[in-house]
């Protein structure tokens, strides 16, 4: 739930009655928690802060705050206590134990998987589905991640420890955790201790065969889940693979769709990247590329051909994955004899040749749902390629350091990001509740010690004393950080820094007083430069070739003879509908009807 950076509503402190009411809700939720507690938890004349936040989903969330740290959150009228809260009260919730390389995957957005979780010499806690549950580390009774159960204590015995077990929604090195004092967990030792852990191993009545970190337990594949789950932080995605294909126990075991997916649940969010590349690159082979497509760049492969093969519902994330970066992908198939890549000019690489007869190839059957999408691309080659549709940009801006102090009272803080009509309610929030509309004239905002110091010039602060609205929020947006809000059609939003770069097109003179026509920045928008330059190679009818484009890392240039200004302008404003302000240099296009 704050595995990505979320958005801060509102900052208001809780009196009165709603404080009483926050605590006798507090009470009701978590029944475990002496009078003594709660009065510490929610004090009577402390600062208690209430932050209305949505989460990157969208997700509306109340954040409970006590000594700048959050305590509590709520989402859909049921209370969390945070990590923070847990440190002072660890007993609170049944907690399971896991290992700890497991928690930098929790904090990155993953549920606690069932092979993850080390089953102590007691017995695991006792808890129903939809319990809310605490995460601890192995040696350490500090919480470090807050979740609800997706199973019951015995249907997890019942599964045999596989599969998802806890939906987690906070944990330790989060976003909220870094909205508070980012301390880290105590050192608490664990209730039992491990001289007694060892002595209790023995007992397999106590057990019941389920206990996966002792030499006794009869089911030998769950210890090997545990351990190979503790050294996937340290091996490579490739020792990994040796070793399970080694497992022949596992081997044996009887193969339905319900141990299937089971095992795929149990993979790390690693290893699951790692096959959505896989899947989509054969998929993408198989059903996208044709030998008359081929050279093809390796950028094009990946944005149009393997990004369409991706199930709904998942998105291909290079950096997810072992690889780190397509090329290394790349080279590993490379290394199969399933294709050759070859750096046709200098900075960019194109696929040159596929083998599809490839056993691999041959071998991958497309997923079911996608297969007859494959048939019928393989019937009408010409539909393979995909409709273009012009990205969504929206401007934000995010808080700079310069400008905290004018922000920080709506609960804001450096790297905030926000639209520009938050920004604007933010200050008219901030004029209004300071008291700096001019009296006599409405259309003035008085110029305070914070506006003076976030918005004016050394120059100007001893000779401005008011300023329009207008000017104030503009001079406001001028000193914020410039960022932008991409979103392509059926992808997340992604959000960048800086203003975005317009497609550029200018003309340049070659020898012999010939000119050529250069198109940069088409990648930005989501546009293929080789499917540009094959568009207008066939329209004019003139050569086109692509380069990389100087100062750039990883873009390339189109560039075509002659000044092309007007076949570029009609397609990219009406065939691909792109916005006039993101095209520079539709003016050097020539005169219609100059005589020479």
């Amino acid at each position: 739930m704050f595995a990505r950076a979320f958005r801060v509503r509102a900052n208001t402190s809780i009196k009165g009655s709603d404080r009483r009411k926050l605590r006798s809700d507090v009470a009701a939720a978590f029944p475990t928690l002496s009078s003594e507690q709660l009065a510490e938890l929610i004090p009577n004349k402390e600062e208690l802060n209430v932050i209305k936040i949505y989460s990157h989903k969208g997700e509306a969330i109340t954040v409970y705050m006590n000594h700048r740290n959050p305590i509590l959150f709520e989402a859909e009228k049921v209370l969390y206590p945070t990590v923070y809260t847990l440190w002072v009260y660890p007993d609170l919730l049944p907690a399971f134990s896991t290992w700890p390389p497991v928690l930098q995957k929790l904090a990155g957005g993953a549920d606690l998987m069932l092979p993850g979780v080390v089953v102590p010499p007691s017995g695991l806690p006792r808890v129903q589905r939809g319990t809310l549950c605490a995460v601890t580390l192995l040696g350490n009774r500090a919480p470090v991640a807050v979740g609800v159960a997706v199973m019951s204590t015995e249907e997890m015995l019942a599964a045999g420890m596989k599969g998802k077990g806890l939906a987690v929604l906070h944990t330790h090195l989060d976003h909220l955790w870094e909205y508070g004092d980012k301390s880290y967990p105590p050192t608490l030792a664990p209730l039992v201790t491990d001289s007694a852990a060892k002595e209790s191993a023995g007992d397999e009545e106590e057990l019941e065969g389920k206990e996966p970190v002792t030499n006794c337990s009869p089911e030998p594949e769950q210890h090997l889940d545990i351990r190979d789950l503790s050294l996937k932080d340290r091996d490579s995605c490739a020792e990994l693979l040796g070793k399970e294909e080694s497992h022949e126990n596992r081997a044996a075991e009887p193969a339905d769709d319900a141990s299937t997916e089971d095992a795929e649940d149990s993979r790390t969010p690693q290893e699951q990247m790692d096959a959505l590349f896989n899947q989509c690159f054969f998929h993408a082979l198989k059903c996208k590329v044709k030998k008359s497509d081929l050279p093809l760049l390796t950028s094009t492969f990946l944005g149009s051909h393997m990004f369409s093969c991706c199930p709904a519902g998942k998105q291909l994330d290079i950096k997810k994955s072992s690889y780190k970066k397509f090329s290394k992908f790349l080279q590993c198939m490379q290394h199969q004899k399933i294709l050759q890549v070859k750096e046709l000019h200098k900075g960019v690489e194109s696929i040159v040749e596929v083998d599809w007869k490839h056993p691999d190839i041959k071998a991958f059957a497309v997923p079911e749902g996608l297969s007859s999408a494959c048939a019928a691309q393989d019937s009408k080659s010409e539909d393979r390629e995909q409709v273009y549709h012009a990205p969504e940009i929206i401007p934000l801006y995010g808080v700079s350091t310069k400008m905290i102090p004018l922000f920080q009272e709506s609960g804001h803080r450096k790297g905030s990001v926000l639209s520009s009509s938050e920004v604007r309610n933010i200050i008219i929030n901030y004029v209004k509740s300071n008291e700096l509309v001019d009296e006599t004239n409405k259309n003035y905002v008085k110029v305070n010690a914070v506006l003076c110091d976030c918005l004016l010039d050394k120059s100007e602060q001893d000779e401005i004393s008011h300023l329009k609205w207008d000017e104030l929020l503009s001079r406001c947006l001028e000193r914020l950080q410039p960022l932008h809000q991409v979103t392509f059609s059926g992808q997340e939003p992604m959000v960048r820094k800086g203003n975005i770069e317009p497609i550029d097109i200018t003309i340049a003179q070659r020898s012999s007083n010939k000119k050529v026509t250069i198109i940069k920045n088409l990648e930005l928008y989501g546009l293929d430069p080789q499917c540009v330059a094959n568009a207008l190679q066939q329209k004019v009818q003139a050569s086109a070739t692509i380069t990389p484009a100087p100062g750039a890392k990883d873009r390339v240039q189109v560039q075509i003879q002659g000044n092309q200004i007007h076949h570029l302008a009609k397609m990219l404003l009406e065939e691909y509908q792109l916005p006039r302000k993101y095209i520079q240099g539709l003016e050097k296009a020539p005169k219609l009807g100059r005589k020479k």
